[in-house]
């Protein structure tokens, strides 16, 4: 009786460190897919929108520091591009959460399926909205106030594509305002050149988010979305290479203003260059190939602060 009273004992216990692990496991596995959740969210699984925000800023800060930008405004700024970018995805998906569901690329995203609930989605949003208004707080007055249009533009970019088929240019001025902010952070001022630096990346916004709404033509209309892609029409890519046209022509203004060097202007021969495969691949207005042309925008904002850091060097 007392060997099979130990076995029994073993027995039980195996039975009970085997289901505790597997409530363990379970809740690890829980609190990852919620933590996974939030990441898809914030687009923080897709970051090239961080890298089409975040070069437009690294041409102001370098600029406007005349190539040796302040280590604390480029944490500042590099850490901001990521919240802020991440709060705009957020309240994108906010202001479309109802839609969403009706569109092939989006109709998975956690607000639609129900994985965030829209009370912890604004909590998230304006959780990453406070922490980049802290990281502001280290800068200096002029940009302190400036940040509050950063905020007034992201926030307006999803409800702006409900009453007009100008979003993009709305979300131009939002993805530029870091330029303003990084003069204002780095130099103290707004001068001229911080303006024409923020148009062309204006010009340039617009171009490729109008590639990326061309991905979504067919079911924005069905759902009563408005885009620069829909009041296009067939005329989208001879206006987008207007656009990227404008972009090269106002940064090499830019370039003459600030007396850039030949790495300068060899970069936008290069940006020049993919505008024009851009051109190709969308020639025939496939999804895959508008939403290839946009992905492509990340090496046209790495060749100009290339040719901006070269230019810089050879001073």
């Amino acid at each position: 009786m007392f060997p099979k009273k130990i076995m029994l004992s073993k027995k039980t216990m195996f039975i009970r460190k085997t289901t505790e692990s597997y409530l363990q496991q379970n809740r690890f596995n829980k609190r990852f897919s919620r933590f996974a959740d939030f990441i898809q969210l914030a687009r923080l699984d897709r970051p090239v929108g961080i890298y089409l925000l975040l070069w437009p800023t690294f041409w102001a800060l370098w600029l406007s520091a005349e190539g040796i930008p302040s280590l604390a405004n480029l944490l500042i700024f590099s850490l901001g591009v990521v919240l802020m970018r991440s709060a705009g995805c957020v309240i994108n998906d906010f202001a479309d959460r109802n839609v969403d569901g009706a569109v092939k690329r989006t109709n998975s995203r956690p607000l639609v399926t129900g994985k965030v609930t829209v009370k912890e989605a604004l909590a998230f949003f304006l959780a990453m909205v406070s922490s980049a208004f802290i990281l502001v707080l280290f800068t200096n007055q002029l940009t302190i106030m400036l940040s509050f249009g950063g905020v007034l533009l992201a926030a307006a970019y999803p409800f702006a594509k409900r009453y007009t088929h100008l979003p993009q240019v709305v979300l131009g001025a939002a993805f530029g305002w870091s330029i303003p902010m990084a003069f204002a952070a780095q130099s103290g001022e707004l001068a001229q050149v911080t303006w024409l630096l923020f148009l062309a990346n204006l010009f340039w916004t617009v171009a490729y988010d109008t590639q990326y709404a061309m991905v979504d033509r067919d079911d924005d209309l069905k759902v009563g979305i408005k885009s620069t892609a829909i009041l296009f029409g067939e005329m989208d890519n001879l206006i987008i290479g207007c656009l990227q046209g404008l972009t090269i022509v106002t940064l090499f203004f830019v370039g003459q203003q600030l007396t850039m060097e030949l790495p300068f202007y060899l970069s936008l021969a290069g940006v020049s260059a993919l505008f024009v495969f851009q051109q190709v691949m969308t020639r025939d207005r496939e999804r895959d190939a508008c939403f290839k042309a946009f992905l492509n925008n990340h090496w046209a904002g790495a060749m100009i602060f290339a040719g901006i850091v070269g230019s810089y060097l050879m001073k």
